[in-house]
């Protein structure tokens, strides 16, 4: 006799009864509250590893590949460990140089030694240059990053080089 009321003996609604039966209602939510704690101790793991994984980080990388990039109007290096990940990197406009300055040797010795002691900080000894264009920095990049400080055991040229492939323009009529 669920639905009659131990006073009167009348007929309760079904909202009624859903009222007076509200204890199961009530466990519900401290189910959820469980879960909510469970997920929040799996957020101080996760914050855990996270904290271990900037203390990977901060490593050394005993070794890496430079890229120099010496256009006409600028000239950008940046030094990576052997997987490819960006370890440190300068380029003229960074250094403070504008304009037409970007593109001058000096400028390309100044970036060069600037991203050659970011490397050297995290702990780089060895490099290997590949160097991209035909600008003025190409060889005072280099000779920056050996007197910063990193041994270089290659030098290599990775400029783009056309087998005829676009054509070319139309002649200048003067």
């Amino acid at each position: 006799m669920r639905g009659l009321r131990p006073e009167s003996g009348l007929m309760m609604s079904e909202e009624a009864v859903k009222q007076e039966n509200g204890s199961v209602a009530v466990e519900q939510p401290t189910a959820a509250s469980e879960a909510a704690a469970v997920l929040s101790e799996g957020d101080a793991a996760k914050a855990a590893a996270e904290a271990k994984g900037k203390k990977m980080r901060t490593r050394s990388i005993p070794a890496g590949i430079a890229f120099v990039r010496a256009t006409f109007n600028n000239t950008i290096v940046s030094i990576a460990d052997a997987r490819g990940g960006v370890i440190s990197w300068s380029s003229a406009g960074r250094a403070g140089f504008k304009g037409s300055r970007k593109c001058t040797a000096f400028a390309a010795t100044m970036v060069a030694q600037d991203a050659a002691r970011q490397a050297v900080s995290k702990g780089m000894h060895e490099v290997e240059i590949r160097v991209q264009g035909a600008g003025a920095g190409r060889e005072s990049a280099v000779r920056a990053i050996q007197t910063a400080g990193l041994h270089v055991t290659v030098i290599k040229d990775c400029t783009p080089i056309p087998h005829n492939g676009c054509r070319a323009r139309k002649r200048r009529r003067v």
